[in-house]
């Protein structure tokens, strides 16, 4: 039975209104950020000391620059490299007769000046031994690579391929390197994980490849960075909720905890960062940089300390994230800014080479059919015993 649309009318049309009240609720609260914003750039240090002393139950942004800087991308290089990774996987299938999963990375490797070249590849991987299909403690608890924990790999699978290719590179080019999402493996903080779990996937995977970048821009210029399109952070926000708290130090546990009744906070809540950038940039410009005071960064980071900055596109505001030693040397923040707008502008909004590198790595339903259907050819052949469940055999058979 398909459904009813008919019977949601008057829920979309409710939707609609409430939307519209909330959209002037939201006029409201970002006129007063924005006033707070200038007051809170005059009152820096404040500021500062006010963020170190916090405890607060929400993230907030590190200060590095002024708050309300507002800075204009400079040239690109006359001949430059821009090269982008992205990936895609066929997850664990506990209904299929084989116990494996794949990876797929896309790599855009795009040179620009006096000798433009594209170069488009991907890399597809099988997983199934043993050794590749679950982390193992020293114990012998195993924690099975599928679901989220497959989503961390892949992304430590676009970082080493793309670690891998600028290796490869003998170039005297400025290079520019970016990722798909955040820097930060938030879905690692997100869960309850055992430590061998994280140090195989965060320590041993993710940073080893960040470490070894960093260790390429010694002989080459080389910035790594990687774009969030449409995000939803607060923690710039958050800066402003900390700065109208009246307590000192910022206590939310001590002071606000339980508090039902509506808090002095509560004036900038629901904001995100975003929204206040769309205002104080111009097209092209860039906030200043923030310093990531995540848990996870704190911990385990290091030299690869997660830094960020916003940048005002024609269609969106865009989160940049740079490693630390990206962060301590403007030139290569102004190259990664400037190779952001570029990029955008080219691909109408989007970098053009995510796109090309993800439309490499893109794994789409027909894609995941066939693939499950050569495994099986081929284990047939090989006179392997098949083994797999009802709902499996089900959806092959043809019902009336």
């Amino acid at each position: 039975m398909s459904l009813d649309l008919s019977k949601l009318i008057s829920q979309i049309i409710d939707l609609a209104a409430s939307l519209k009240s909330k959209r002037r609720e939201r006029q409201e609260k970002l006129k007063f950020a924005l006033d707070m914003l200038k007051s809170s750039a005059m009152n820096l240090s404040t500021l500062k000391q006010k963020v170190e002393t916090s405890k607060t139950t929400w993230l907030v942004a590190g200060l590095k620059e002024g708050i309300d800087l507002a800075e204009t991308a400079t040239h690109c290089p006359e001949d430059f490299i821009v090269l982008a990774s992205d990936g895609s996987h066929i997850d664990v299938d506990r209904h299929q007769s084989a116990r494996c999963f794949l990876i797929n990375i896309g790599i855009a490797q795009l040179r620009y000046g006096q000798k433009p070249e594209a170069q488009l590849l991907n890399f597809p991987t099988l997983f199934f031994k043993d050794g590749e299909v679950a982390i193992t403690s020293a114990e012998g608890r195993q924690i099975p690579i599928e679901g989220q924990i497959l989503g961390i790999k892949r992304s430590i699978e676009e970082c080493r391929w793309l670690a891998e290719r600028i290796r490869e590179l003998n170039v005297d080019l400025p290079l520019v390197a970016l990722l798909d999402g955040s820097l930060i493996l938030w879905r690692l903080a997100e869960q309850v994980y055992p430590d061998f779990v994280v140090r195989e996937l965060l320590v041993d995977g993710f940073l080893k490849y960040l470490n070894q970048l960093m260790e390429l821009n010694r002989s080459k210029v080389l910035a790594i960075a990687s774009y969030i399109s449409y995000p939803r952070s607060t923690e710039v926000v958050n800066l402003l909720r900390l700065s109208t708290c009246p307590y000192l130090p910022v206590d939310c546990d001590r002071y606000c905890s339980g508090k039902f009744e509506s808090k002095e906070c509560d004036v900038v809540a629901g904001l995100l960062d975003r929204d206040l950038f769309e205002v104080i940039l111009a097209p092209g410009q860039r906030s200043a940089l923030f310093r990531s005071r995540s848990s996870v960064v704190a911990k385990y980071y290091g030299a690869n300390e997660v830094n960020f900055f916003y940048v005002r596109l024609d269609g969106e505001i865009a989160r940049v994230e740079v490693p630390g030693w990206v962060a301590e040397n403007q030139k290569l923040v102004g190259l990664v800014h400037a190779a952001v707008v570029d990029q955008c502008q080219r691909g109408l909004g989007y970098p053009v080479a995510l796109a090309e590198a993800h439309e490499q790595a893109v794994v789409n339903v027909a894609d995941r059919e066939q693939f499950w259907e050569l495994v099986e050819q081929v284990l047939i052949e090989d006179g392997t015993s098949l083994d797999s469940s009802a709902k499996s055999a089900s959806k092959k058979a043809r019902w009336i």
